[in-house]
């Protein structure tokens, strides 16, 4: 057992603030965002790893947070909605997913901004996919790729059309 002395210099940065990792090693992830920090953006949707509800990005990689127990990230960096942007100041993301109507119930909507961001990175650093052409060289947007990368995703409203769209447009921005 770990000493209650030891676990308090365990933190976990979110959104670019400091937190001590929870008491019980056990809580996840995401039940540490919503209940413990009350960051209630990242949904719980399955609890299962299967809807993508819940990701959020761990040192710039999109994970489920329902998979994954807080103090497995102590001195890690974990951005969640709340830290793209706020409504006065929205991520291009969140912008386009308005202005393409990249949602419906809105409920999967932070997962997949979340999850977004982190697949432009990869884009941008020339990670391939399934959806690929080549392992090696620039990675050729196309709604195939966007569309294998984001299947960890689900929308049951099914505005996949729409959240393609938002994130082509935001992909060629370059933003």
């Amino acid at each position: 057992m770990v000493s209650k002395e030891a676990s308090l210099s365990d933190t976990i940065s979110i959104n670019g603030t400091a937190h001590p990792t929870p008491d019980d090693p056990r809580t996840s992830l995401l039940d540490f965002l919503r209940q413990d920090l009350g960051l209630n953006g990242t949904k719980k949707g399955c609890d299962h790893g299967q809807c993508g509800a819940c990701t959020v990005m761990v040192n710039g990689v999109r994970i489920n947070s329902c998979l994954t127990l807080a103090a497995m990230h102590d001195g890690d960096e974990v951005t969640t909605i709340e830290g793209l942007g706020t409504p006065e100041a929205p991520s291009p993301l969140q912008k386009a997913f308005l202005e393409h109507d990249g949602y419906q119930c809105g409920y999967c909507t932070p997962g997949q901004i979340c999850s977004a961001t982190a697949m432009l990175k990869e884009l941008a650093a020339d990670w391939p996919s399934d959806a690929s052409e080549s392992l090696e060289g620039k990675i050729a947007l196309s709604g195939e790729e966007i569309r294998e990368r984001m299947s960890g995703n689900l929308c049951r409203c099914g505005a996949y059309a729409n959240i393609v769209a938002a994130i082509r447009e935001v992909a060629e921005q370059g933003a």
